[in-house]
């Protein structure tokens, strides 16, 4: 017999009964979503007030904007390669610890900066403790919502998303009354004791599976352990050497070294295994690069609706207003809609993504006000269907045990593209001194990641009809082949 046989222990079968339950898609899930909506809104929308909290106090110390730059991409940067802690730290410990200790990062880093005296107290309270917090909280609370939602998941994660967007709206309106009334220490003390708030959120995130308790000193003593010994250490496992194995060769240990082990052990914890697979490697490049392409649009489009179209700063708030807003609204309305006509999330990133491109060339061929207005309101359709799906375009590519690892992986490589391709499109404004050629750089990107993609999702529609239509046909002939026996 060359068979392995293994007892299971009632825990394992007690593991596989939790893991095997029905996904509500809804009930307490929803106390999940308005948690993780609060959690965003008062945590996620600190970025929008950076440049309102931080600038006055920047030029104070005579730093420039080179400095404020820094501080900004510094932490994308440490926002995007938490992902490489991010795996690991969701499967040790339930996503509610982590985002919990998001918040508590966050809050530690604006408290920093409000004691601030030189710029590189910025640098580490905002560009490291925000960012790696910020960069905890994002895939935590999104694994907290996808394991209660399944048909509804879309309109779970706008709704969420939601949260990010209204703190957008109302907390510059707070930050400008507390510098006015109070000064820049205690605004940013207030901001730090609302990111807080998330604490309270973070209690809501039950898990729906909860993980089985992570025991550090085993974990270490197996890394350390020859796979013999950790046959010996198992009781259950019965080992039957197959018959045309000699005892020789069955009495051969493995000369597995202690780094090829942890290695080993490395790649399951981060799931690096996904990188194997091309079609990750297209999405998580594609998503970084519109990712990069929406940050530096964000950052120009002022410019360039003052310098390039010659609108006064009213109309220039009104049309970054109508962004905001056409956002909001359509993280509530896209998903329902979406989820209602099963729409693939990563058809409507595709689709998002085909609308941004053609924002950006109309932007750039005709900045008059009326066209401006339409396409702001484009822009934010179009942002709101890449951002929902972001994430649920992971989810759907990859199991449930491997998601953790593939948000890890997607947001170190958005931060990789952010501090390469970001710079070069820096660098194309700078050199080109012209904000129309950069709308035409960005559209390029944008228009890459759609011909890549394109020929991939039809393929991969083509090959999913066509064993449809193979599989429905063999049942056709497997039940006309039972009528004709019964007949007979």
């Amino acid at each position: 017999m060359s068979s392995l046989i293994s007892l299971r222990s009632p825990k394992s079968t007690e593991m596989e009964v939790q893991t095997s339950r029905v996904v509500p898609d809804g009930g307490y899930g929803w106390i999940v979503v308005a948690a993780v909506a609060l959690i965003n809104m008062t945590n996620q929308s600190i970025l929008s007030v950076f440049g309102q909290l931080f600038v006055g106090e920047l030029q104070k110390l005579q730093e420039d904007t080179f400095t404020a730059a820094l501080i900004t991409n510094l932490n994308s940067l440490a926002l995007n390669f938490s992902g490489l802690f991010i795996g690991p730290a969701i499967k040790s410990f339930k996503a509610r610890n982590v985002a919990a200790s998001g918040c508590v990062l966050v809050s530690l880093g604006l408290a920093l900066c409000a004691f601030a005296t030189e710029s590189w107290h910025f640098i580490v309270g905002y560009s490291f403790f925000v960012g790696f917090g910020l960069g905890l909280i994002s895939p935590s609370t999104f694994m907290a919502i996808n394991s209660y939602f399944t048909s509804k998941r879309g309109r779970a994660v706008g709704v969420s998303l939601a949260g990010a967007g209204l703190g957008q709206v109302l907390i510059p309106h707070l930050v400008r009354y507390l510098l006015e009334n109070y000064g820049f220490r205690y605004a940013v003390l207030a901001m730090s004791s609302l990111s807080l708030l998330g604490l309270f959120g973070a209690a809501f995130l039950k898990p729906l599976n909860p993980p089985a308790k992570h025991n550090n000193r085993k974990h270490i003593r197996l890394l350390a352990e020859t796979d013999g010994e950790k046959r010996q250490s198992s009781p259950l496992q019965v080992v039957i050497v197959p018959s045309s194995q000699s005892k020789y060769d069955a009495s051969l240990p493995k000369t597995n070294t202690l780094c090829s082990r942890m290695g080993e052990r490395l790649v399951q914890a981060m799931d690096l295994e996904l990188l194997k697979d091309l079609v990750f490697w297209s999405i998580i490049v594609g998503m970084a690069l519109v990712y990069t392409a929406t940050i530096n649009f964000t950052m120009i489009f002022p410019g360039f609706l003052a310098q390039t179209a010659k609108l006064n700063s009213q109309l220039v708030a009104f049309c970054m207003s109508v962004v905001a807003g056409a956002d909001i609204v359509c993280r509530l309305l896209l998903p329902i809609i979406t989820d209602y006509l099963r729409i693939p999330y990563r058809v409507v990133f595709l689709i998002g993504i085909a609308g941004l491109f053609v924002a950006r060339c109309v932007l750039a061929e005709n900045p008059e006000l009326p066209i401006i207005i339409t396409m702001s309101v484009l822009t934010g359709i179009m942002k709101s269907a890449t951002v929902i799906n972001n994430n649920l375009t992971i989810s759907a590519h990859c199991r449930s045990e491997k998601l953790a690892g593939g948000l890890g992986l997607s947001m170190m490589s958005k931060g990789v593209i952010v501090i390469t391709v970001g710079q070069v499109l820096g660098w194309v404004r700078d050199f080109a001194d012209s904000y129309l050629i950069c709308l035409y750089v960005q559209g390029a990107i944008l228009l890459l990641v759609v011909l890549v993609w394109t020929p991939e999702i039809l393929y991969r529609h083509r090959r999913q009809r066509r064993s449809t239509t193979k599989s429905m046909e063999t049942q056709t002939v497997d039940a006309a082949e039972e009528v004709t026996k019964l007949h007979s």
